[in-house]
């Protein structure tokens, strides 16, 4: 009998390991035999354990190592669950140092290569993990090394009334239309960074007026488009010196919004991140047992004349908000654009508030809770002074309002969100409003937002039940009582079968393409496929249907935005101008496409 591949048992398991292995042998040897296997085995165990003994235990060396990995990884891997990637608890004790350092460094020519874990894993994940080629010998060291503390996943008790996991909760697949979309390059965004994504460009929207395009980058600069060109506009560092942009992803400068009277009052707003250990204290925190990795900003800028090519004027400070996590912060502000003067939501700020990796930390308790700011959209006055620091009003006609003296939060719009990453309005059809939401390991959804409604996280992901304190790798069938629960469920949802992480773009209504009318885009950050759907056809209690479309660049083959990039991890994303025509961009390369035509080639 041999060992397991790879395997290495936790001490707390050697006994078992070796009684349940030499039991088996010794039943079918001689007792001459029995002494020589069980010598065998425990020079086995020993070779195999040697693996262990490859981590350093210096705890200068594992601290390094868990700030390497909290910088490095978290956005994709913890020690409790699997999300976009495998929950790491014990991978120390399963694969070789000599693989994992392998993997870290270039997982796509292992996966290509045909390694049998490296392959099993792009299954089952549906994506190639970013390269860290460029991390020194010795930082991957100190990573493996805090990754060898945690052997042990906790323990996860679902609740029996839950039922089976569902394997595959949403087993069709997206069909392939004859819609292929013709793009054109119109600009390339300066880099701010030496390995993918060399541009972190995120938000691309006109001033409210139309006169100018602009778009932002999470690395902290927001820029004015001039045909080809984007030039610096504001450069969050140079106002904020506790300012940063690491460890990523989702850090940096979130989102921008220009107030509807940018043109005359010069006002507009951004988020950022700073760092809770140097930065002024949250208005909205935890108690201190809790981690802080990151703390949002909300900003109010004044601009001198808002005519200038760069900003010169003042700013003021709204709210501020602790993260657990880097992940899934203050993701988006906006306003609604079809609001006008007199009307209930003119001049009010929209902000999008993440569970910022609360659930998946372990302390759920943070979310679907009226009393705490994560995992909501909040609406906000900006010229009000009736919140709880005096920097911004809470709105009369907000749902929660009478709830603030039982210890509610006013400011909460709508609830029960993981990541509402983006909000649009149906300018072109009812006016109504849109948000995506970015899941954990199963879900992503598109939702029609209403005053008050509680959309289900982290009690649901999607359509299905959630075990938001056990085995968050699962999702559930809904209960027979579902209905008395109050949630309110997606009108778009698809499985990671299909993409890892929703890019929700904007509905289509400009002119230079007039079959696209009314045609809501969206698609997959990471691979880069790009959806499709009617505007109309989105309405709540429903699931609407949605297809895949093509893409081409003008004059060119029928291709993908993987090979457009040459990168497995494409970082998509959509932005709209004042006519209303769509363009497309990727992170990985800093690329801007405008889609200028169609045509009905099949993707082949």
């Amino acid at each position: 009998m041999r060992l397991p591949s790879g395997y290495c048992p936790q001490p707390k398991h050697y006994q078992q390991f070796l009684l349940a292995l030499t039991a088996k042998t010794l039943r079918s040897t001689t007792m001459t035999t029995k002494t020589l296997l069980t010598g065998l085995f425990f020079g086995l165990l020993l070779i195999a354990c040697q693996r262990q003994a490859n981590y350093t235990a210096d705890a200068e060396v594992i601290a390094k190592g868990q700030q390497l990995f909290e910088i490095q990884c978290t956005a994709c891997h913890n020690f409790r669950s699997s999300g976009i990637g495998p929950s790491l608890a014990g991978v120390t004790t399963e694969a070789s140092p000599e693989w994992l350092k392998s993997f870290i460094k270039n997982p796509a020519e292992m996966i290509d290569g045909g390694d049998e874990r490296a392959k099993k894993l792009h299954e089952e994940y549906k994506t190639y993990m970013p390269s860290f080629g460029m991390l020194a010998e010795e930082d991957i060291d100190a990573i493996l090394a805090f990754m060898n503390t945690h052997q042990d996943q906790p323990e996860l008790q679902t609740a029996a009334d839950l039922g089976p996991p569902l394997e595959d909760p949403i087993p069709d697949t997206v069909p392939m239309s004859d819609l292929v979309l013709q793009l054109r390059q119109v600009a390339l965004a300066p880099p701010t960074a030496e390995k993918p994504p060399v541009a972190r460009i995120n938000k691309m929207i006109p001033l409210p007026d139309g006169s100018r395009q602009f778009i932002s980058d999470l690395n902290g600069i927001l820029y004015e488009m001039k045909g080809g060109e984007l030039q610096p506009f504001l450069k969050i560092a140079d106002h904020f010196e506790h300012f940063i942009n690491q460890p990523g992803l989702a850090t940096g400068l979130g989102s921008y919004a220009f107030h509807p009277e940018f043109a005359e009052n010069g006002i507009f707003y951004t988020n950022h991140t700073e760092d809770p250990k140097t930065s002024a204290p949250a208005n909205f925190t935890f108690h201190d047992s809790i981690p802080r990795k990151v703390r949002w900003v909300l900003t109010e800028w004044k601009i001198n004349d808002p005519r200038a090519a760069t900003f010169s004027g003042s700013n003021r400070e709204l709210m501020r908000v602790d993260m657990v996590t880097q992940i899934h912060g203050m993701q988006e502000v906006t306003f609604n654009p079809l609001a006008q003067p007199g009307d209930e939501d003119y001049g009010l700020l929209y902000i999008g508030i993440g569970d910022g990796g609360s659930v998946e930390s372990g302390y759920p308790f943070l979310v679907q809770n009226k009393g705490r700011i994560w995992g909501n959209i909040l609406r906000i006055d900006p010229a009000g002074n009736n919140s709880a620091n005096g920097n911004y009003g809470i709105p009369p006609t907000n749902p929660f309002v009478d709830e603030m003296e039982m210890g509610g939060l006013g400011e909460i719009y709508a609830m029960g969100y993981r990541n509402p990453h983006r909000m649009l309005w149906d300018k072109g059809g009812d006016g109504k409003m849109l948000a995506s939401d970015i899941g954990h390991h199963q879900i992503e959804e598109l939702n029609i937002i209403e005053k008050g409604r509680n959309y289900g996280w982290p009690e649901r992901e999607g359509t299905f039940r959630f075990d938001k304190g056990g085995n968050l790798d699962h999702v559930y069938a809904l209960p027979e009582d579902d209905a008395s629960a109050g949630i309110t469920y997606p009108v778009i949802q698809f499985d990671h079968d299909e993409a890892g992480a929703i890019s929700s773009g904007f509905i289509y209504y400009g002119d230079q393409i007039p079959e696209l009318k009314g045609t809501y885009f969206f698609g997959g950050i990471v691979n880069g496929r790009v959806f499709f759907t009617k505007a109309s056809d989105l309405a709540l209690g429903k699931q609407s249907p949605f297809r895949e479309a093509g893409v081409r660049l003008e004059n060119g083959e029928l291709t993908t935005f993987r090979d457009l990039t040459g990168i497995n991890r494409v970082d998509l994303r959509y932005g709209f101008d004042a006519e209303g025509e769509m363009y497309i961009y990727t992170k990985a390369d800093g690329k801007i496409y405008k889609i200028v035509g169609i045509d009905s080639t099949p993707m082949m």
